[in-house]
């Protein structure tokens, strides 16, 4: 069987939107207590110098300092906000999620600040704490279009699809041309199994912005799936056309052309991937698969071997790579890669049933035989009849 890239399953659950901390210090007050006018000033000067120092890289050290110098002087909400700000750069998130703990406890009334919190969280894979802070997040602000968005994508990794579905729903009647909410409303739907509904999603994301890639992407493998490679075809062309070093479409795409027939052009997809990407287990299999169909043994045999020395848990390389040995006669090489196929998974009654047919043209009906037990066993038919017809004991 051939292989599509890991990446349509990464398109599915997408990272959620970077936090946007710049936000909260337009919106939040400062809570301090009556000061002489000299500390006022002070605070509110360390704050300004912290605020300039947001988002430039190598700059965490000092907006920390800085903000410990307000906290010093008085609890602050933008203080630890801003400091949170920096350990989150630095990949501190359970230090930042202490200072947005502070921040909330100062001013419970700012959405940023728990939609930050619930950005560091999900980061953290904690999906139900994010949703819970996201949620709280739109309490306070029921316009708050990306905490919809990023709770739709945390629902979407719990498999709540139509949660997922409904809080992209509500970001778009909230800002219609957010592309990214009907790329991932795209993604729920088609997990779903609505491939119509996701190509609408995803034609009017791409509609919206014509040089979103991932939208090309997923809207060529949604319109594959129904049948459409020529369609699919034209969106991976696309895609590479926009970044022709996108390896995934590629490898795309050359799945679509075999499936056309047209090995030979699939091949030259797959090759293109891998002098991208000269690590790309899946573009070596694909290929072994279209080279073989071609009657290519040789070559299919050395891709085969490319995607195990990548990948040595492949257990389909192995079982393919077995099949094409035992096409050249080479029956005992055959065994070998069944049984390393086997030995991955357990389960693999093709290579079992492939192992026994290897046994039975090497003379060894015994071994023959058990291998068939072992593949009827897991439902294949045609071993069980090979047992009654073959195996004394069946």
């Amino acid at each position: 069987m051939r292989r599509l890239p890991a990446l349509f399953t990464a398109l599915l659950l997408p990272a959620a939107q970077p936090l946007l901390w710049g936000t909260a210090l337009s919106t939040a007050s400062l809570l301090v207590s009556e000061a002489p006018a000299r500390a006022q000033s002070s605070v509110d000067a360390l704050l300004e110098k912290a605020k300039a120092l947001l988002g430039k890289q190598g700059s965490e050290r000092e907006l920390i300092k800085l903000a410990n110098q307000v906290l010093a002087i008085r609890q602050s909400a933008d203080a630890y906000y801003l400091r949170a700000f920096a350990k989150d750069d630095l990949g501190d998130k359970q230090g930042a999620i202490a200072d947005l703990n502070q921040a909330i406890a100062i001013n419970p009334k700012d959405a940023d600040t728990y939609y930050s919190r619930g950005n560091a969280k999900y980061a953290l894979g904690d999906k139900q704490g994010a949703i819970a802070d996201y949620t709280q997040a739109i309490a306070i602000n029921p316009q708050y279009t990306n905490a919809y968005y990023n709770r739709g994508i945390a629902k979407s990794d719990l498999g709540d699809k139509q949660g997922a579905i409904a809080d992209y729903t509500k970001a778009i009647a909230i800002n219609p041309k957010d592309a990214g909410a009907y790329y991932s409303r795209g993604n729920a739907k088609y997990a779903l199994g609505d491939k119509q509904g996701a190509i609408a999603d995803y034609t009017q994301a791409i509609a919206i912005n014509p040089k979103y890639v991932n939208a090309y992407i997923s809207r060529g493998l949604a319109k594959s799936a129904l049948g459409d490679q020529k369609g699919a075809i034209a969106d991976y062309t696309q895609a590479i056309a926009i970044n022709p070093k996108y390896v995934n479409a590629y490898i795309n795409r050359g799945n679509a052309k075999d499936d056309l027939g047209d090995k030979q052009g699939a091949i030259a997809d797959y090759t293109q991937a891998i002098a991208i990407n000269p690590k790309d287990a899946d573009a070596y299999y694909n290929r072994g698969l279209a080279k073989s169909a071609l009657g290519d043994q040789k070559g299919a045999i050395a891709d085969y071997t490319q995607a195990i020395a990548i990948n040595p848990k492949d257990a389909s390389a192995y079982y393919n790579r077995g099949l094409v040995k035992s096409d050249l006669g080479d029956k005992q090489g055959a065994i070998a890669d069944y049984t390393q196929a086997i030995a991955i998974n357990p389960k693999h009654s093709n290579a079992y049933r492939g192992r026994g047919i290897a046994f039975e043209d090497t003379g060894d009906i015994g071994s023959a035989c058990q291998d068939w037990r072992k593949a009827a066993s897991f439902g294949d038919l045609d071993a069980a009849d090979w047992v009654k017809k073959q195996c004394l004991a069946g």
